[in-house]
């Protein structure tokens, strides 16, 4: 590193001197031509005629670029204002720190002092940026001319980097140390500064929802507890334009469709370390949907057959994302019959007394379009084909706007790319289009260590890898490695989610897992693979089938006693089987929903060759929705599961339910369900069992909303039950009772990962259930 001394000293004489032999340089010549224009008659006052030159100083530019750039020839007149145009060129050309020009008689003198060559840069004072990042950004470089001009271009550009960081407040200043043979050390002196943090959001005019809920919408988040570590908090000019979108897209998502986001005000504090964000917003009235229709004047259209694919209801919340799945079933209808360049088009009538909006989609004839062709490009890793299946128009087809808007939120759903564009214009005829596709990709792997912690399974460690865009394919290979205290469990997995070019995601996934829990009295590991086929059956829906090969080994612990129930379960069995798995989902649909519901019906059906044969059933209903202007949310899950064994044979341990955290909060896994209550084991699992949850999550409206922290209160019901055959002379208990535990939780979603903590009470149970009225759960990647 150069001492930041000697960088001022050199920067000082080296800037004092130029301008000094700047001025000196200028006032020499304009004395010599005064003189010389005094000397000379009348006749010859406004000209000059050299016969010889000489050029003194100069050890790098030819002696014939330097007469060049002065623009005089030998013997050719030369007036004062041409031959001060040429003085003025060599001082322009960055060449030189001084230049002068001295007339003598028939010859001219030309006397320059060259620029010092960069012998060394160096960034001084930088700490949140690395120096190959700056470096990159300098456009002065090693072993060339030294350039004043060039060096604040870079010291302005390393400012802009530290600004993007949100540090407004850094400077930089390029400074030079001179050195023997013309040459100088050029520093970029940096004080970073604090970051420009957002220290308060605040909002003008909103009445239906709180300052609290509206900045849970936003991107840009206030400085909190950690500061250090969160960049969301960070002021960023372009980030505000999304926040603006993103209230706007909030409101009109729930109805409040004449909303206007009036202004977004930042305001620079003082200290130029802290911003104060203000949005002004004039939010209206909130509209529910009134009457809805189809109606047209084609021949071809049968109005009746049309109206019954309208899913909109009167009494709706208005929301543009309804309108536009509207139409995009009529249109689909349309597509089906065989009906070409049919528009759905919504006219809107305003009932502002009743505050209801009529919609009547007008299914009418549009422009006469074809797609010529679909032109991709700033793809240099994924393949243009991942791109294009997101597309259902192909070259040839009917240009249909809103399908190509439909496909361009497909490909920035993907996550591929950091931006991409969609864009139609003119084709080669008046009758075409051509679909252009800007990409510009960002990276899709990711790779993890981390820590974990629950009461349950104790402190472990974990290694993932994840690529969501393998080989530029689109296909999703991860590899999982999670270890406990008393589990193990690793995973690898891959899927082509557009298997044969169609909506069709294949998968294959190998696992392993190990489970030696002190509360256990045997050890058990599981092996095996499974591959599936994924498919959607409907716009919430999808089906996934597969088969499943699984090895399971038990063994007894040395110095244990094992149930009767699980004796028969000692030794290595091999479960084959095929399967489905039907799934409606409507939650996490569009901009943060405020209701959903989710279900989910499966069915395993093992003797496809193996040991074990049987049908296991599992079925779940969960809703989702929000109340008090989306401030509480309110979560209710109901789920049971059913183990039928086939022929003669009677469940293994490793097929039967057990209950854990996500079944029913407040026991430890396997704490409750059948019981052997001769040897204390609680770990028999059962054939049958039920759930079903209640949680409300709200803000803790002392807390800050900055610092991530919600709380949560919760009631869990849950019944293991059932065994198929219990041998003589043990004391199982296996009846049905419902057990039940409330609890509040709090959420805390912190910088190194989300936090749990649950405080539970059991309500019912009986004597010989295992209560755990405390789980803290922690996990974090790094």
């Amino acid at each position: 590193m150069i001492e930041h001394g000697k960088a001022q000293n050199g920067v000082g004489r080296g800037a004092t001197s130029i301008l000094t032999s700047w001025i000196y340089g200028l006032r020499l010549t304009l004395l010599a031509l005064l003189g010389a224009v005094l000397m000379a008659g009348a006749a010859q006052a406004q000209t000059f005629q050299f016969q010889t030159f000489e050029v003194q100083g100069n050890t790098r530019i030819e002696t014939a670029s330097v007469l060049s750039t002065l623009g005089v020839t030998p013997g050719q007149p030369i007036s004062a204002g041409q031959l001060n145009d040429g003085f003025q060129r060599l001082q322009a050309s960055g060449l030189f720190e001084t230049v002068e020009i001295v007339p003598q008689g028939s010859k001219l003198l030309v006397i320059v002092n060259e620029y010092p060559t960069v012998n060394r840069i160096s960034i001084e004072g930088n700490n949140r940026i690395k120096d190959e990042q700056i470096e990159t950004l300098i456009g002065s470089q090693v072993r060339r001319v030294y350039s004043p001009a060039q060096a604040e271009l870079d010291a302005a550009a390393i400012s802009e980097a530290y600004a993007i960081e949100g540090r407004l407040s850094a400077t930089v200043q390029p400074k030079i140390i001179r050195r023997s043979d013309n040459r100088v050390d050029l520093v970029f002196e940096i004080a970073e500064g604090r970051v420009s943090e957002v220290e308060r959001l605040s909002f003008v005019g909103n009445r239906a929802y709180s300052d609290r809920r509206l900045r849970r919408i936003l991107e840009t988040k206030q400085a909190g507890l950690f500061r250090t570590f969160i960049g969301s908090d960070t002021f960023i000019a372009d980030r505000v334009a999304l926040d603006t979108q993103l209230l706007r897209d909030f409101y009109l998502s729930r109805g409040y469709a004449d909303v206007q986001v009036l202004s977004a005000t930042p305001e620079l504090a003082p200290s130029r370390d802290a911003y104060f964000l203000t949005f002004r917003i004039q939010e209206g009235q909130q509209f529910r949907f009134g009457q809805v229709n189809a109606v047209s004047t084609l021949p071809d259209i049968n109005v009746p057959e049309y109206q019954a694919e309208v899913r909109v209801k009167p009494g709706d919340i208005f929301n543009p994302q309804s309108i536009e799945r509207q139409i995009q079933r009529l249109e689909l209808l349309a597509t089906r019959q065989g009906l070409t360049f049919v528009r759905a088009t919504p006219q809107i009538t305003r009932n502002d007394a009743a505050r209801t909006l009529d919609v009547d989609f007008v299914l009418e004839r549009g422009e006469r379009l074809f797609v010529e062709r679909i032109d991709i490009e700033g793809n240099a890793t994924t393949l243009d084909r991942v791109i294009r299946r997101q597309f259902d128009t192909v070259e040839g087809d009917p240009f249909n706007p809103r399908e190509i808007r439909a496909s361009a939120e497909r490909i920035r759903a993907l996550g591929y790319f950091s931006q991409a564009d969609v864009e139609a214009r003119e084709g080669t005829t008046p009758e075409s289009v051509i679909v252009d596709v800007n990409v510009e990709e960002q990276p899709t792997g990711s790779l993890g260590f981390g820590a974990n912690y629950s009461v349950e399974s104790g402190v472990g460690v974990s290694f993932n890898f994840s690529e969501t865009n393998f080989l530029g394919r689109g296909q999703i290979l991860s590899f999982s490695i999670d270890t406990g205290s008393e589990n193990s469990a690793s995973n690898l997995t891959f899927v082509e989610p557009f298997f044969l070019n169609r909506d069709l995601a294949l998968s294959f996934s190998i696992f392993y897992s190990e489970s030696s829990q002190d509360s256990r009295t045997f050890d058990s590991r599981s092996a095996g693979f499974r591959t599936g086929l994924e498919f959607p059956v409907g716009e919430f829906s999808r089906l996934n089938t597969y088969y499943s090969f699984a090895t399971d080994k038990l063994t007894e612990r040395s110095g244990t006693t094992l149930s009767p129930v699980l004796l028969a379960d000692v030794g290595e069995a091999i479960t084959s089987s095929v399967g489905y798995n039907y799934t409606y989902s409507t939650i996490n649909t569009g901009l943060d929903p405020t209701r959903g519901v989710r279900l989910r019906f499966g069915q395993q059906f093992a003797g496809v060759g193996g040991d074990e044969e049987f049908i296991k059933t599992t079925f779940l209903a969960s809703a989702q929705r929000t109340v008090r202007n989306d401030e509480v949310t309110l979560n209710g899950t109901f789920e049971g599961g059913v183990l039928t064994s086939l022929g003669d044979g009677i469940s293994r341990s490793s097929n039967r339910f057990f209950n854990n955290q996500s079944i029913i909060r407040g026991f430890e896994s396997g704490g409750i369900g059948p019981r052997d209550l001769n040897f204390d084991d609680a770990t028999l699992g059962g054939n049958y069992f039920v759930a079903a949850r209640f949680e409300a999550q709200f803000p803790l409206g002392f807390i800050p909303e900055e610092y991530g922290i919600t709380g949560a209160t919760f009631l869990d019901m849950a019944s293991v039950w059932g065994l198929d055959d219990i041998p003589a002379g043990s004391n199982v208990d296996d009846d049905f009772y419902l057990n039940s535990a409330v609890g509040v939780g709090v959420l805390w979603d912190t910088a190194i990962g989300p936090l749990r903590f649950n405080f539970t009470r059991a309500i019912n149970k009986r004597s010989f259930d295992r209560e755990q009225t405390f789980d803290l759960t922690i996990q974090t990647r790094f």
